[in-house]
């Protein structure tokens, strides 16, 4: 698995471009990115790019759940790009979990998902 982690706190926006299949190891780079920007500029935007994404595994899914919930309210939007249709579905998979607005986007619509987060 391959997790690429770039901040940009003068836009609350936070890149995450995920390869490969996420493990739970994965989210101790992931979360204080995440915690590290909620702490200086509040609610923040999250685009996720997915690159011949597969999934997650046990220890991942579980992680995901509890980040989930414990920042049910400090993201404000997920744009997630992707190119399945099982990658499509996560965007209403996740909803129930998070008070943020989620668009999936196809992989030639970065520019529309960047539009979108601006919004």
């Amino acid at each position: 698995m391959t997790i690429e982690i770039a901040e940009n706190y003068e836009a609350d926006l936070l890149q995450v471009t995920a390869s490969g299949k996420l493990t739970s190891a994965d989210y101790a780079t992931f979360v204080p990115a995440v915690e590290g920007m909620i702490e200086e500029v509040g609610r923040v935007r999250i685009l996720f790019v997915m690159d011949q994404f597969e999934g997650w595994d046990a220890g991942a899914a579980w992680e995901d759940t509890k980040f989930a919930v414990e920042h049910y309210h400090h993201i404000r939007k997920v744009a997630l790009i992707g190119e399945s249709s099982w990658e499509k579905w996560m965007a209403v998979i996740c909803k129930p979990f998070t008070a943020a607005e989620i668009h999936f986007f196809g992989p030639d619509q970065r520019a529309e998902a960047f539009e979108w987060l601006e919004d």
